[in-house]
């Protein structure tokens, strides 16, 4: 671990350079020393998926806050607003995804991910980059949070949720189906949940998003 301590008028290395930034520009904390990670929990909690998974959601039309791919982990992390990871369980319940086994990964206070540091080592990159808010501090748009159709401008998070649960058990299903065609015979059958239903426009009645 390296921290940062930069000299008057001389060259910042990159994480350092990137550091500032996340803290001063968007007033995110960070680990403060090399490899740079971003702090979860504080202005933002995030949502990992794995990269099929990850990809796929991309490709929806689904808004999202900005996105990092962790290059080592092969996941992407979609930031949500702070306080997202402590509601994503009851989130899962109420689509109807909570009696499914999901590959999906949520950090909150005390977490931790890889910060993309340009011209850094290529450990994370932005997909979606963050931009700074207009009055010092926080991103625009906004990040996604729970509310039908999100508060002023953010992202709905119960949409952005039900389509990385779609995404996220339509990548197993696709693996299972790759290791039953290599080993015939050892696949075990896997149901959609009803929640998928809406990614098909056929959203559940007890739903009114």
């Amino acid at each position: 671990m390296t921290a940062c301590h930069p000299h008057p008028g001389g060259p910042a290395a990159p994480w350092c350079q990137a550091q500032w930034w996340y803290e001063r520009a968007l007033g995110w904390p960070t680990s403060g020393e090399a490899p740079l990670e971003l702090l979860t929990g504080v202005r933002f909690d995030a949502l990992g998926l794995a990269l099929d998974a990850g990809a796929a959601l991309l490709g929806r039309p689904v808004r999202t806050g900005p996105v990092v791919l962790d290059a080592r982990a092969r996941r992407l992390w979609f930031l949500l607003a702070a306080g997202s990871a402590d509601e994503l369980p009851v989130l899962l319940d109420w689509l109807e995804w909570g009696e499914v086994t999901l590959d999906l990964a949520v950090l909150g206070q005390g977490g931790r991910i890889a910060a993309p540091v340009p011209a850094g080592p290529e450990r994370a990159a932005w997909v979606r980059p963050p931009r700074p808010g207009k009055c010092g501090g926080g991103v625009e748009p906004p990040l996604p949070v729970t509310g039908l159709g999100g508060e002023g401008d953010a992202p709905d998070l119960a949409r952005l949720v039900g389509a990385a649960a779609t995404e996220a058990h339509r990548a197993r299903l696709l693996r299972a189906r790759r290791a039953r065609r290599r080993l015939p015979g050892k696949g075990q059958a896997l149901a959609f949940s009803y929640a998928s239903r809406m990614s098909a426009g056929t959203r559940p009645r007890s739903l009114t998003l």
